[in-house]
């Protein structure tokens, strides 16, 4: 069951063959995406350690998943290995800082050896362009990672799979069904182009009261050996019930019913007065600033922006007091705190958007 449903991600991640296995979390999808890569290019640390190794660069954009840095320490590589590239106004990777950061690591004396690009960052719902980080990493010989934990349900959607243009060049790939998919808590997929089992060849233990290779049957059936865990729940199931039950068509529903009321969202944000959009979104993402009655029409003013900031952590504890609804807010770079919207309850309707706007309207009405 879980090869079938990774022969399905693989076909359309556009691979007709490689590996995979089901993870606890796209956390440690990226973590074990960096251990591959590490390993591929010094085999010699699964026995000898880090000692072996000479001081290792990877390279993320500072919209990562904060799971990446994590990694780094967790891996015995240090978060200094992390070298974050430039990213552009709307949260994508910047690909000529990443030559540029490559070559500085070089100089530096750090041996490169991974890029993690990402396809659905948490906040701004941004897609690195893939191609020309592909291109990069063809380039100088490095292991190409995509943490698509959040967008990678988007390449079931024929409308909107150009989000992820060139994700067939990576290496590996990270992908969350629990997410955009709305599948069951955990299901999240680790995909390899890699047919040479470097998975067991990077985990493996060959413990033999487990691990018989004369066992009746086909061996390959023994996933153990791939992963670092030795129990494992049937995180495939969810999906494989899921795909079953609704079909390949369905699941494209489901993504472009969550962009058109992404969509909704946004036209009727700019028929209201007191919202404003942090930019454009191209997911379902959707960033904003609720302006009360009392800062509208002042945007000039020295203190419009401080001032700005401290409505999302008022409305917040109003909603959750209130019991109507939650909406997360966070600051970004140089902007202050402003409300992010994802759509991706399959359940979601037009209706539901009112309301949501209509409740912000009545529970900021006096600021």
């Amino acid at each position: 069951m879980e090869e079938e449903v990774l022969r399905k991600l693989r076909a359309l991640v556009g691979w007709s063959s490689g590996d995979g296995i089901f993870c606890p979390g796209g956390s440690i999808s990226n973590m074990y995406a960096v251990n591959l890569a590490r390993y591929q290019r010094y085999p010699d640390c699964k026995q000898r350690g880090l000692r072996t190794l000479p001081p290792l660069a990877l390279f993320t954009s500072k919209e990562c998943h904060y799971s990446i840095q994590k990694g780094a320490a967790f891996l015995g590589l240090g978060t200094d290995s992390v070298r974050v590239v430039k990213a552009d106004e709307r949260g994508r990777m910047v690909p000529e800082d990443l030559e540029r950061q490559i070559s500085l690591a070089e100089a530096e004396g750090a041996v490169p050896f991974l890029v993690s690009a990402t396809s659905g960052t948490t906040v701004l719902g941004a897609f690195d362009p893939l191609e020309a980080i592909a291109d990069v990493c063809q380039r100088h010989g490095l292991w190409l990672h995509v943490d698509a934990a959040w967008g990678g349900s988007v390449l079931l959607s024929q409308t909107h799979r150009h989000l992820l243009d060139g994700i067939q060049r990576a290496d590996s790939v990270a992908w969350n069904p629990h997410k955009l998919l709305a599948a069951g808590l955990q299901c999240s997929a680790l995909l390899l182009q890699d047919t040479s089992n470097l998975l067991k060849r990077c985990h493996g233990s060959q413990a033999s009261y487990l691990f018989q290779q004369d066992k009746f049957y086909d061996v390959e059936l023994d996933t153990g050996d791939k992963v670092v865990q030795c129990g494992r729940r049937v995180d495939c199931l969810k999906l494989w019930l899921m795909w079953k039950a609704q079909g390949s068509q369905g699941l494209e529903r489901r993504i472009d019913q969550a962009f058109a009321l992404a969509g909704y969202l946004v036209e009727e944000m700019k028929t209201r007065e007191g919202f404003e959009l942090v930019m454009e979104p191209e997911f379902v993402n959707v960033c904003f600033w609720f302006v009360p009655p009392s800062l509208r029409g002042k945007q000039d003013s020295p203190d419009y922006h401080k001032r700005l900031s401290k409505v999302a952590p008022v409305l917040k504890e109003r909603m959750v007091k209130a019991g109507s609804m939650m909406i997360g807010y966070q600051p970004h770079g140089t902007r202050g705190n402003f409300f992010r919207v994802v759509v991706a309850n399959p359940a979601l309707t037009c209706a539901d958007i009112d309301f949501l706007l209509n409740e912000l309207e009545r529970l900021g009405q006096d600021l």
